[in-house]
């Protein structure tokens, strides 16, 4: 079964058909830049976009950067404020036509990964972190899903998030090399393994693709992995929780 996946960035709108049997991607990815607004409205009229460019018609699964409780907007991450308190599920069907699942992207990165990559078969704790414009985790027990665990929200010295310090967004704007970048990015995960001691941690999300030129900053006791997906996993993570969604009535 083919379900339309659509990962959603700060600097991206991403599309893709997925395989939802075997988490391939069976198309080309289309993308557009979010609208510099980022306001509901116009990034709605962007997913439409790449919904009609496929021509497609059923569900679609989409990952949103933000807390997504119960499809609305709980959080507006790097986004317009206006986001807060929008059922996104709801915008995007009146918009599109289509039903939507929508939820956390790095929830979305981690479908990806415990159901067909390095996380798969995993037991005990197991974090995402997806490195982007901020900070995402996505959090699993025994491969399933606990929501919304938004890692990169943690305060830290005079910042108000340490995603604001320590993601690639921070590298760019302080020009950072990958050595002080890559010390910034183990304090966080410090952290991390300080406050919930997770089993295993798979890294993400853009960055990850130059995993050889930080992993030897990282120097917590947890085993790290990078995610072998990449930069789709945003796109094959919510097609696959889509999957689940219609066949279980709700994401577990």
């Amino acid at each position: 079964m083919e379900i339309l996946g659509i990962d959603i960035g700060g600097s991206g709108i991403k599309g893709a058909l997925v395989n939802a049997e075997t988490g391939e991607m069976v198309s080309e990815r289309h993308r557009i830049p979010t609208p510099p607004s980022r306001t509901p409205d116009e990034m709605a009229a962007v997913v439409k976009q790449i919904v009609d460019h496929f021509d497609y018609q059923g569900p679609v699964g989409c990952g949103f950067p933000s807390v997504v409780k119960n499809g609305v907007c709980r959080s507006a991450g790097n986004l317009d404020p206006s986001w807060v308190g929008v059922n996104i599920d709801e915008l995007f069907t009146q918009v599109t036509g289509h039903e939507f699942t929508v939820l956390n992207d790095a929830d979305a990165a981690g479908y990806a990964s415990m159901n067909y990559g390095i996380g798969k078969g995993r037991q005990g704790l197991v974090i995402m972190i997806t490195i982007g414009t901020g900070l995402g985790s996505g959090a699993f027990y025994n491969g399933v899903l606990l929501p919304n665990f938004e890692l990169g929200q943690i305060p830290y010295k005079k910042y108000r998030k340490i995603e604001q310090w320590a993601a690639a967004s921070a590298k760019e704007r302080e020009n950072l090399s990958f050595e002080k970048w890559g010390k910034r990015f183990n304090k966080f995960l410090q952290l991390v393994e300080l406050i919930i001691a997770p089993d295993l941690i798979i890294v993400g999300g853009g960055t990850s693709k130059k995993w050889k030129e930080f992993r030897h900053h990282i120097t917590i006791e947890t085993e790290v992995v990078k995610a072998e997906l990449m930069n789709h996993a945003g796109i094959i993570g919510p097609a696959v929780a889509c999957l689940r969604e219609q066949h279980h009535g709700h994401l577990h």
